[in-house]
């Protein structure tokens, strides 16, 4: 038994050197690189410990482990019970030597004295960077790192790795060099820091102490402030966006392959595009034989809309898709919109206006999505020949007529007599056949949201562009983060259809809530794969990310006590309701700030009459119904309510809004000077007796009063007489009373009086 037991401790005690020497010199790995955790030579800490006198002679305890088996059986059993305890005794001697030899050793193994092994040169392998990230690896994680594989180190790998990260640090500098970025919004903190790559403590720092603004990671700034910050870090600051790569989903799914076997020839998409009142809609009314202008109201487009027609070129029936686009500056979204799903641009210019900043835009869309473009030249009827400069501001944007040797076909309307109309027609079916545009029937449909309305009677409803496939009742149709089933399908003609095919109109009952209008849709196979498809998509609309902008950002003239105007916002459309508020960002909020308490589309709610009352602001309703219920509360609450139909009307009671809650400035026009001759006392206060040497004194003149050169009193005479008469005005030279709040008149006191002037507000 003592030979179990002493063999035992022997074989402890050899485990625990072997682990104290492991612990010295722990093998770690960073990636690909061989590591030293507490790096100490093995070799040198042998060598020690082998020459220290206090090492356990292992022999002598071999030696002991003989004796204590060299007992022969035949001893008696009092021999054996009052032996001496030779087990007890080795214990101890082994604990104490153990102790001693922890202790010697961590004397011994001094640490490595050529420190040259870890300078951090360009050729060493180890690295100071890596040491030091080696060294904060926890000690935990030895035993895991031990088990791993054994790194070879291979001098040429570790020389292309070294390679590879010279060429990614030169890649950086590259793009570093590249300082112009695209900043067309206002953003937050957080969100400018990750574009410019500068860190967010830095850019608050540079706003308290340069610009004098406190400011928050999350708090928005202002384009103005994006701009100084920017070009403080030597940033050339781009505010033109651009529409490339509009998005892979289009590509993937709607593009068609030319050599499908199921594929038909689908009707054309036509979006009309130009500035504003430049004739876009007479144009329709032209083609379809229609009176939209006058539905419209102020008319002008103020919402994006579809149209069917079918024209015989050639003896064969073309079914063209036409969209009509707002031209207001405001409705820039529905303008992309229809330029994303369109086919065909039809570039609308009137003749006596020529090229207008939406006509622009509209050409930076034609040139950035390579679209198929013809120039219509509206208002042809009146006599004017800006025909040629036209063409000219047009080749300055690189888009040549087929007269001047390009390829861009403009042809001369008049929705009045109808010139050129069926001109107009024959050209897009022309471009038709030879585009050969594509869809497969077959294939589940796809398309995109042209906009989106709540329709109390049945719910959310969803005016969809198909552009491939075919959409049945019943199907499951997905939209980013919401899906639903297919309830009803309406055509332009307002008829209910069971299915609809490529290149069609339809309103779609389905969808659980609105989704967004500008999204794109799709029909998937079954449920479970529509919820995996939301999973992926975020949840934040764009009207939550326009409202936060809005109300959030700082300016340079932001402060405190900055005047707020609150506003409920509701339209009927989605659409609709982000020209408003994009409308709204373009209002400079530098003495008012605008802050939207809500904005939603519908029709006036119970919700948004308390909400109003809670937070003390002024409802905007455009084209929508107040019922009469609504509206008896809104009068018994006394809440400031605008109905609008036209959004022109709703920008210029918001503009005067915000001049009214200005603080009225004042311009000072000096219209006389007086002196004090003497002072006395009445029941009423104190009469300055003056003598008016210079220009005149009025009732209503704004005085200032000098004593020894300095100001001691500014205010409105309160009573001017001359004489014992109340008097309008005194002229010089001529003497008077006069009367202020002001108490402290003295002899020879000098009095300058002005005319206050108010000054134009503006914001």
């Amino acid at each position: 038994m003592n030979m179990f037991y002493t063999n035992y401790y022997i074989f402890q005690f050899e485990f625990k050197i072997v682990n104290i020497f492991n612990s010295f010199a722990y093998l770690g790995y960073y990636d690909d690189i061989l590591l030293l955790i507490n790096p100490k030579l093995l070799n040198s800490v042998m060598m020690r410990s082998s020459s220290s006198s206090s090492k356990i002679n292992i022999n002598s305890v071999v030696k002991v482990k003989d004796d204590v088996g060299s007992v022969t059986s035949n001893q008696s059993k009092f021999d054996k019970k009052h032996k001496p305890n030779f087990y007890e005794q080795d214990s101890i001697k082994l604990k104490k030597s153990k102790v001693k030899l922890i202790k010697n050793k961590q004397k011994s193994s001094d640490d490595i004295e050529d420190a040259k092994l870890f300078v951090n040169t360009s050729d060493d392998l180890f690295t100071q960077s890596l040491l030091n990230r080696s060294s904060i690896k926890s000690l935990k994680a030895s035993s895991k790192n031990k088990k791993r594989y054994k790194l070879k180190l291979d001098p040429l790998k570790y020389d292309n790795v070294f390679q590879d990260s010279l060429q990614s640090q030169q890649d950086d500098n590259s793009l570093q060099s590249d300082k112009s970025i695209l900043l067309n919004k206002p953003l937050s903190i957080n969100d400018l820091s990750l574009n410019i790559n500068v860190p967010e403590a830095e850019i608050i720092t540079y706003l308290f102490l340069n610009k004098g603004i406190s400011a928050t990671i999350n708090d928005i700034l202002d384009l103005s402030i994006i701009r100084s910050i920017a070009e403080n870090y030597g940033f050339n600051l781009l505010e033109s966006s651009s529409t490339k790569g509009v998005d892979d989903f289009i590509t993937q799914y709607v593009s068609i392959k030319a050599d499908s076997l199921m594929t038909i020839k689908r009707a054309p998409v036509i979006t009309l595009l130009g500035h504003v009142d430049h004739g876009k809609t007479s144009l329709l009314d032209s083609i379809l034989k229609t009176n939209l202008v006058g539905k419209e109201s102020g008319g002008i487009t103020q919402a994006i809309s579809g149209y069917e027609i079918v024209w015989n070129y050639k003896l064969e029936q073309h079914k063209l898709i036409f969209l009509d686009t707002p031209g207001h500056e405001s409705f820039k979204k529905m303008r992309l919109r229809g330029a994303k799903v369109t086919d065909i641009a039809l570039l609308v210019i009137a003749v006596d206006d020529g090229l207008k900043p939406q006509t622009i835009e509209a050409i930076n869309y034609i040139k950035d999505m390579s679209l198929s473009c013809i120039v219509v030249i509206t208002k042809s009827d009146k006599l004017s020949n800006n025909l040629s400069k036209i063409k000219q501001d047009l080749a300055n944007y690189d888009m040549l007529c087929k007269e001047w040797g390009g390829s861009i076909s403009v042809i001369e309307v008049s929705a009045i007599n109808d010139k050129n109309i069926d001109l107009l027609l024959s050209e897009i079916c022309m471009f038709s056949n030879t585009k050969n545009f594509l869809a497969d029937p077959q294939e589940l449909a796809v398309g995109t949201i042209l906009e989106t309305y709540i329709d109390k009677k049945q719910g959310s409803i969803a005016n969809v562009l198909i552009q491939n496939g075919t959409l049945k009742l019943g199907d499951i149709i997905v939209s980013e983060n919401l899906y639903g089933k297919v309830k009803s399908i309406t055509d332009v003609y307002s008829l209910k259809i069971r299915s609809s095919g490529p290149s069609s109109l339809v309103k779609v009952l389905g969808f659980t809530k609105l989704p967004e209008a500008g999204s794109l849709f799709c029909v998937l196979n079954d449920e479970k794969n529509a919820k995996e498809y939301c999973l992926k998509h975020s949840n934040v609309k764009q009207v939550d990310i326009a409202l936060k902008f809005l109300n959030t950002r700082i300016t340079f003239d932001f402060s405190s006590d900055t005047k707020q105007l609150k506003l409920i916002v509701k339209a009927d459309t989605q659409g609709v309701l982000e020209a408003i508020l994009d409308l709204l960002s373009h209002i400079s909020q530098s003495k008012v700030q605008i802050n939207i308490i809500s904005a939603n589309f519908g029709n006036i709610s119970n919700t948004d009459v308390e909400l109003a009352v809670a937070t003390n602001s002024s409802i905007l309703a455009f084209n929508v119904n107040i019922s009469s219920h609504i509206r008896s509360l809104l009068k018994k609450y006394k809440i400031n309510f605008k109905v609008f139909n036209i959004i022109y009307d709703l920008l210029q009671y918001v503009q005067t809004t915000m001049l009214s809650l200005i603080e009225p400035a004042y311009e000072k026009v000096l219209r006389g000077k007086a002196i004090v001759q003497t002072v006395f006392s009445m029941n009423k206060g104190y009469v300055a007796g003056c003598l008016v040497n210079e220009g005149k004194l009025t009732i209503k003149s704004y005085i200032y009063v000098y004593r020894n050169n300095l100001l001691v009193y500014e205010g409105f005479i309160s009573s001017l007489k001359r004489i014992k008469s109340d008097v309008e005005e005194v002229s010089a030279i001529n003497e008077c009373g006069l009367m202020a709040n002001f108490q402290s008149w003295k002899d020879l006191d000098i009095i300058e009086a002005y005319d206050l002037v108010p000054k134009e507000k503006t914001l």
